[in-house]
């Protein structure tokens, strides 16, 4: 086996375990047994688990976070705009990650909720430090979109957006099978997605009550 195909095999079962399990709980030993490889693998070619997530979280962001803050810039050139239309900018570039895996959209979600989850700040730290740039644009668009937020009720909304998010994409395969047997309703995960969309907008621009 090359090396590149133990590197692959490794991120492979580091995600999924990760997502499944939590970065906390999902062992290195857990892991590499998954994968098939030994322990000195992970350590050669990652050098440590924090460093391993933030490989496997990269995988993703590297492809999702150019393609956001593409689709953010070009509406912030715009003279009005809705919170609609800020969210619908995530769209194209999370389903954009079927390229990784066929479920690398509701896989990415859950990863990245989990950083939240198991508290892993080291990871956060890596976002804010390689695409902070993406979060400061997608912060400028919802200033913009409802300026009479505040900085505080900019923080709050995005969280419960992030936990709105996650929770649906985590059970997205349920949700799709109550739609088809309540409803009759056939959707896929970009239905699934834009389905949210008008929910977050209404939610995130709600008039703030003190």
């Amino acid at each position: 086996m090359s090396k590149k195909d133990t590197k692959q095999k490794i991120l492979d079962a580091a995600e999924v375990l990760f997502a499944e399990q939590g970065f906390n709980d999902a062992s290195l030993r857990i892991i590499t047994s998954t994968a098939d490889v030994n322990l000195a693998s992970v350590n050669y070619h990652f050098g440590s688990k924090k460093d391993l997530i933030k490989a496997v979280m990269d995988r993703y962001l590297s492809i999702f976070m150019p393609n956001v803050d593409e689709a953010l810039q070009r509406l912030l050139k715009e003279p009005d705009i809705n919170l609609h239309q800020v969210f619908e900018c995530f769209v194209a570039p999370l389903m954009a990650l079927t390229r990784i895996k066929r479920r690398g959209p509701e896989i990415f979600i859950q990863l990245l909720g989990r950083g939240y989850i198991d508290n892993q700040g080291f990871l956060r730290w890596f976002i804010v430090n390689h695409y902070g740039q993406v979060l400061e644009h997608f912060t400028q668009a919802i200033r913009k979109g409802a300026p009479e937020l505040s900085p505080s009720d900019v923080f709050w909304r995005v969280h419960f957006t992030l936990g709105t998010v996650v929770f649906t994409m985590a059970s997205s395969d349920a949700l799709r099978d109550i739609a088809q047997a309540d409803f009759n309703e056939e959707i896929d995960v970009e239905g699934l997605v834009r389905k949210l969309i008008p929910y977050l907008a209404s939610g995130v621009g709600a008039r703030p009550h003190y």
